[in-house]
């Protein structure tokens, strides 16, 4: 089934965006619809509609919006100039029918004019989806408002309707769409086109006309347009956009470089190693636009609510222009009237339905810029309540780049190079730290065709065939020596049976990780250490970081059997567990936990498909930084709803009473919408 993309052009309402998708819904030709207002995409599979057809479902919902192609991860948001001086406009005439002397007959006719041109707009929509669907929306509850207001003589207060509702838009439309650029500027990392090598000359081509082995050249204030390594000159590059670091990496020949740096200071020759579809720029992008598809139980809980919640408010405003004079004698039923028209007023849903949708965009946008992508709003809202996190050993809280310190043989039957040869001819086809550690070493080509019948075992090391010999490369436990005191990392090579040498290896923990795990403890959150290292060595790690529970000598079965007990302890608590890892081996754990965290520097593309958080830093501080934005934004989303609920409510019982206007009515529709957009911009910042 073919997936497809549009932007919802003319889309300004997120109470709106909800209803399209509610309708898209109900077709069985159309699967998993996705309206995302943050961002004004449409995404769909069919095999069976045109976009012409779907764009009439849509229609029927929205009349005014239009389906777009997605050119760009740019939201551009239109000039309000023109319904500026439509407003200027309708509000100069009416007011000179309101205020200047003159016929009665002319004064009333100036003034439907002025009212006709400020409510164009939402007339035309209003009767556009009344025809259309037979629906009925917030701009058909302030058309009757304002005509209503003024058939009973309140002229004044119909065009204090109007005139804050234009307004109240117009500046909701402005502050969404600063809301949406301050997104897309966070992440404008696409590279727009790359320097392809062509004989000895450079030609400017797209990043995704280069393929794997090209050689690209990237210049001082230019992108790095696709992965690579180098191999001519040096730079000073700028990854702040990538991982959120102001500090500049200096890079030389060698070193792999990511796409969606800057070359700050130098040039540079790059072999391209990922075409750009595979590419960490493109991944980041695809990482972040998709994020927000993926509803949070209180983003949909509130789309739900808000579709009861007008059709109950406009039954009470009939049952407050029936009853009230009935109650209250010294009420006509031209006042009772005039109140109901304030719960039409105050009945669009929008303000409870942006609040949440933009506030997880926002909290997804302020870790994308922290260089921590959160797959999905349910994710951030897991964040907030993880109460146990298990971090994986190697390449987590350690480097995860061994160094050799000692190559040792126990016969002189081989030399220390020999030892180092049969561990790289098995190491070549392992992408482990400690195979990348060994093969640093290696000065020699390997000949893969000698490697035979090779087999890795988990936990424990390698076994091959090197010609007529059997090799075992690994473990203690792989190749059968007792060994119970031993805090360093050894791997040992053993040749037919025979014990024929070991290479001694470090790993050092993070930077800053001590740090990082200090503070996660004081926020109440468990720690502990999953391993298939030697206890001893998980010990001395767990020692240094002050971590009590520490769990060694794991396969990756035995890591996914002990996640699930920790996951079933907590299920039935509300509590969320977490997993922090990088390998292949972590790809399970990863996907089993509540919240699978991986370090995207240095992790596999299978550990980072498989969690919900990357880290690109690979620093275990970012996970602190996580969880506060997730708490931050949660904190605003719900000052955002007790405001808007709160204030709804009060005005509702205040104009039943006759205490309250048509103006703060508008002010508990529009104004509260664009107060909590404003809240929710703090989130990014």
């Amino acid at each position: 089934m073919k997936k497809f993309e549009f932007i919802l052009k003319n889309l300004d309402c997120a109470a709106c965006a909800n209803e399209i998708q509610e309708e898209l819904n109900k077709h069985n030709e159309i699967k998993n619809p996705n309206v995302n207002f943050g961002t004004l995409k449409l995404t769909y599979e069919t095999d069976l509609l045109s976009k012409e057809e779907v764009e009439l479902i849509v229609k029927s919902v929205e009349p005014d919006v239009e389906l777009v192609e997605s050119v760009s991860n740019k939201n551009k948001g239109e000039s309000s100039l023109p319904e500026i001086i439509r407003l200027i406009i309708g509000v100069a005439i009416s007011a000179v029918g309101m205020y200047v002397p003159m016929n009665m007959y002319l004064s009333t006719g100036i003034i439907i004019v002025g009212f006709s041109i400020l409510l164009y707009r939402t007339i035309k929509n209003a009767i556009k989806l009344l025809v259309s669907s037979h629906k009925i929306n917030e701009n058909f509850l302030i058309t009757i408002s304002v005509i209503g207001a003024f058939l009973v003589g309140e002229h004044f207060e119909g065009l204090m309707v109007i005139t804050l509702y234009e307004i109240g838009k117009i500046l909701e439309s402005k502050a969404v769409n600063k809301t949406r650029k301050s997104i897309s500027e966070l992440m404008d990392i696409k590279p727009e086109y790359a320097n392809l090598k062509v004989e000895n000359d450079f030609k400017q081509v797209s990043p995704e006309d280069v393929r794997i082995g090209d050689i690209i050249a990237i210049k001082h204030g230019e992108k790095i347009p696709l992965d690579g390594r180098v191999i001519k000159g040096n730079a000073s590059l700028d990854t702040s956009s990538l991982t959120g670091e102001s500090k500049l990496t200096k890079v030389q020949e060698g070193d792999k470089v990511l796409s969606g740096s800057i070359n700050n200071d130098g040039f540079i020759e790059v072999e391209v190693i990922q075409n750009y579809k595979n590419s960490t720029v493109s991944k980041i992008l695809e990482l972040v636009e998709n994020a927000t598809e993926k509803k949070a139980k209180a983003e949909t809980f509130v789309n739900k609510a808000s579709k009861i919640y007008t059709p109950i408010v406009l039954a009470l405003a009939i049952i407050v222009a029936a009853i009230l004079p009935i109650i209250n004698k010294n009420i006509s039923y031209s006042e009772s009237i005039y109140r109901a028209l304030i719960f039409l007023v105050i009945s669009c849903p929008c303000a409870i339905a942006i609040s949440v949708p933009l506030g997880y965009f926002s909290g997804i946008g302020r870790s994308s810029k922290g260089g921590i992508l959160i797959k999905g709003s349910d994710y951030i809202d897991a964040l907030k309540n993880v109460k146990e996190i298990v971090f994986d050993k190697t390449g987590t809280l350690t480097k995860g780049k061994f160094e050799v310190n000692k190559i040792s043989s126990y016969s002189e039957d081989y030399s220390e190079q020999d030892i180092l040869k049969y561990a790289a001819y098995g190491e070549s086809n392992s992408n482990h730290p400690i195979a990348k550690s060994i093969m640093k070493m290696v000065d020699f080509k390997i000949e893969k065709d000698k490697i035979k019948d090779f087999k890795e075992i988990p936990g424990k090391g390698l076994s091959y065939d090197f010609g007529e010999d059997k090799l075992l490369i690994g473990s203690s436990d792989l190749v059968g020596l007792d060994e119970k005191n031993n805090d360093i990392t050894k791997i040992y090579v053993k040749k037919n049976n025979e014990l024929i040498g070991e290479i001694l290896l470090s790993d050092s923990i993070k930077h800053g990780t001590k740090e990082a795990i200090s503070k996660i403890k004081n926020k109440g959150i468990g720690v502990k250490i999953f391993t298939g290292d030697n206890k001893n060595v998980a010990k001395r790690v767990a020692s240094e970081l002050d971590v009590k529970e520490v769990f060694s000598e794991m396969l990756p079965t035995d890591k996914y059997g002990e996640m699930e007990k920790i996951i079933n302890e907590n299920k039935n608590t509300g509590n969320k567990v977490a997993f922090v890892g990088d390998g292949i081996n972590d790809s399970p754990v990863l996907a089993l936990a509540d919240v699978g965290i991986s370090m995207g520097g240095i992790g596999s593309h299978a550990a980072i498909e498989a969690s919900d958080v990357v880290i690109m830093t690979d620093s275990i501080e970012k996970i602190n930084e996580a969880i506060d934005i997730s708490k931050k934004t949660s904190r605003i989303i719900k000052q955002n709803l007790a405001f808007a609920i709160f204030t709804k409510i009060l005005i509702l019982v205040l104009s039943t009473l006759g205490l309250t206007g048509m103006s703060m009515a508008v002010f508990a529709d529009v104004g509260v919408t664009l107060i909590t957009i404003l809240n929710t911009l703090r989130i990014l910042k």
